[in-house]
């Protein structure tokens, strides 16, 4: 067995690199489609402080993430 080293620690940053640049882009995504401006999603501002309760958007997310993960995992 080998002992890890600087290649894979330059593997696992490459891949925390890619995986940060992939959610920055499905964020990205997620604002253009309106995701977090939902009607169920709630805001307050306050004097100083303003607080989003993101419940339909996470909701809606939820879902999604439910059957895509049916989809691919249940094909035994």
């Amino acid at each position: 067995m080998q002992e890890p080293g600087f290649g894979q620690f330059g593997r696992v940053l490459v891949f925390v690199g890619v995986a940060i640049a992939a959610l920055g882009l499905l964020m990205l995504a997620a604002d253009k489609f309106g995701l977090g401006r939902l009607p169920g999603d709630i805001s307050w501002k306050g004097k100083n402080t303003t607080v989003h309760f993101p419940i339909a958007s996470s909701i809606l997310i939820s879902l999604v993430l439910t059957v895509l993960l049916n989809l691919f995992l249940s094909r035994r």
